[in-house]
């Protein structure tokens, strides 16, 4: 009977908190934070929009290629201009010089291999009747050969000059429109420096400048609509056709060209147009940008286990972000419960309560 009582006394007595055996410390219950969370959805319709440009696809800047003091200015910007068309003349008159120098010296060379030809040709009968030593005539066909190769000389000399002469004259290499003059009447221009660029106004596409993070989460073929600033509601379809491969030091973005698919007249060469994307991934879905986590160059979220009442930590794939908000496109699953705030504060396992503020 005393030992049944005894046992008793054990068993309540270990039921009590502060009742433990010695040496054994009581573990102190795990402590519990509450957490503002929302539980993600698929998104029906996410859209980004990008302010841009109407720019040419095909662009040349036009230089002279030789020295001289411009003339003549043709071209002005916003101009049409046909292929062949003169856009600048620079003084022709040191290269009309050049010509006629070099017309001289072909004329000059011509006469003195007329003449050694001359003279090899009687040489050639005087030893014919041994009345001259062989080594003359050889001497006066070696001269012959000479005075050949000073015509052929002087003959690429004229061309070269007539050659530099046609560069006094810079004239367009295919129709289009002046979008840019660099250099006035009277002004001496060096050989390849800037004078006038020409754009291509038949083929043209939008561009424009986005994020880093949205950039990545583009490839060459996605779809934007592209709609004028002054008219939105006139919308064309476009394709990614270029993404930068670095990015801007100081606006952290990218630039992203969008080939259009026939662009209407309206959409002229400099126009302010607005870009619009739609979620590219099927399972896309959007949550607020403070859930985001950054670790070791890569994206996380905080997962709440709905059983445990524990977050743990899951790398997510960002397809675009704003300043508020972010669209992922891999780690999630609708109907998971994201912890939104104090994303940094939180560790493995650690147990949460789920605030009154949060989403249900």
């Amino acid at each position: 009977m005393k030992k049944a009582h005894l046992t008793l006394l054990v068993l309540a007595c270990a039921a009590l908190p502060g009742c433990k055996p010695e040496g054994e410390r009581a573990t102190p219950a795990p402590r519990v934070r509450p957490v503002l969370s929302v539980v993600v959805q698929k998104e029906v319709a996410a859209h980004s929009a990008f302010a841009g440009t109407i720019e040419p696809r095909y662009a040349s800047t036009l230089a002279f290629r030789v020295v001289g003091r411009i003339t003549a200015r043709d071209a002005s910007v916003g101009d049409r201009i046909k292929k062949g068309a003169r856009l600048a003349a620079l003084d022709p008159v040191p290269y009309d010089l050049a010509v006629s120098d070099a017309r001289a010296g072909l004329s000059d060379a011509t006469a003195k291999l007329a003449n050694a030809e001359a003279q090899e040709k009687r040489l050639r009968i005087l030893l014919e009747g041994n009345h001259v030593p062989p080594q003359q005539f050889e001497a006066a066909q070696q001269a012959r050969e000479a005075a050949a190769a000073a015509v052929i000389r002087a003959g690429s000399a004229l061309d070269k000059a007539l050659e530099q002469r046609g560069y006094t004259e810079l004239r367009a290499e295919f129709d289009g429109i002046v979008t840019a003059v660099h250099t006035e009447v009277n002004q001496v221009a060096t050989a390849g420096q800037p004078v006038v660029t020409i754009a291509r106004p038949d083929v043209r596409e939008a561009v424009i400048d986005v994020p880093d993070d949205v950039a990545a989460g583009l490839k060459e073929g996605s779809s934007f609509q592209v709609a004028l600033q002054i008219a939105p509601s006139q919308r064309i379809d476009g394709r990614v056709r270029e993404i930068a491969p670095r990015i801007d030091a100081l606006t952290r973005s990218r630039r992203v060209k969008i080939a259009l698919d026939d662009p209407p007249d309206d959409f002229r060469l400099g126009t302010t147009i607005t870009a619009h994307a739609a979620a590219s991934s099927a399972g896309a879905i959007g949550i607020p940008a403070t859930a985001l986590l950054e670790r070791d160059g890569k994206q996380h979220v905080w997962i709440v286990d709905p059983d445990s009442k524990t977050v743990n930590l899951r790398e997510v794939t960002v397809a675009a972000r704003t300043g508020e908000s972010a669209t992922v496109s891999g780690g999630l699953r609708p109907g998971d419960r994201v912890v939104t705030a104090g994303v940094h504060s939180l560790a493995v396992r650690q147990s949460v309560k789920i605030s009154g503020e949060a989403s249900q």
